[in-house]
């Protein structure tokens, strides 16, 4: 009995939004800080993915679907990094003890 690819990878994909959502939610509050910074810089490889898939293609026509869906990809991965390196930025401040006046 053969498995149908389709289900095989289906499963695959539902396992792991399990296992995420445990990993995830097992992390303790000041572990996570050091976490998103991780995932942040995890989101840069997707940069250089939708870099490639922008520039795919032959030179006459620049429109083709790959190519706009990796420009969104940029556009969208470039907005994740730097919107989570200011969070994070601003999580960390919040640790900074403040100076006392005189």
């Amino acid at each position: 009995m053969e498995i149908d690819p389709f289900i095989f990878r289906l499963s695959i994909f539902i396992l792991s939004i399990f296992v995420g959502y445990y990993v995830v939610w097992s992390v303790t509050p000041s572990l996570h800080t050091p976490l998103m910074s991780v995932t942040n810089a995890i989101s840069s490889v997707i940069i250089v993915g939708a870099i490639i898939a922008a520039l795919a293609g032959n030179n006459i026509n620049v429109f083709e679907t790959s190519n706009i869906f990796g420009f969104l990809a940029i556009l969208l991965a470039a907005v994740n990094i730097f919107g989570g390196f200011l969070v994070t930025q601003r999580m960390l401040a919040m640790y900074k003890k403040k100076k006392k006046e005189k």
